[in-house]
């Protein structure tokens, strides 16, 4: 059964940091082969896209939001890829979701994205 489980969300105040973890587990598909990407929800809004980096984690993209701010990276060693958001601001208050395409390349489209986890809460006051 795939699976990715976000963990790490929380509430915060603006300026301060987070940092989310996304486990990966199958016995089907070796995500360890994948890129994985980092999205976002906020309320009454569309999910977009945040980060993701390439399967080896040598490659990263970022959104323009962001860019700067944020960083990922990932321990394939121990299945995870990290989030971890410096800075933040009220506009990040969102469910965060990671998620693996379906052909293994990093996307920024979410349509490309067969496999997602359930989400981690992350509430920015300012």
């Amino acid at each position: 059964q795939v699976q990715l489980r976000e963990s790490g969300g929380g509430s915060v105040q603006a300026g301060g940091s987070l940092r989310l973890s996304c486990v990966y587990s199958d016995r089907t598909f070796d995500f360890d082969w994948y890129a994985i990407g980092w999205f976002r929800q906020a309320p009454g809004k569309d999910r977009e896209f945040v980060a993701a980096l390439s399967w080896s984690g040598a490659n990263t993209y970022y959104s323009d939001s962001a860019k700067g701010r944020f960083a990922v990276s990932r321990d394939n060693a121990k299945n995870t890829v990290f989030l971890e958001m410096n800075r933040l601001k009220s506009d990040d208050t969102a469910v965060y979701y990671c998620a693996a395409p379906k052909n293994k390349v990093y996307s920024t489209s979410q349509s490309e994205y067969s496999f997602w986890g359930q989400g981690t809460q992350v509430i920015v006051s300012s």
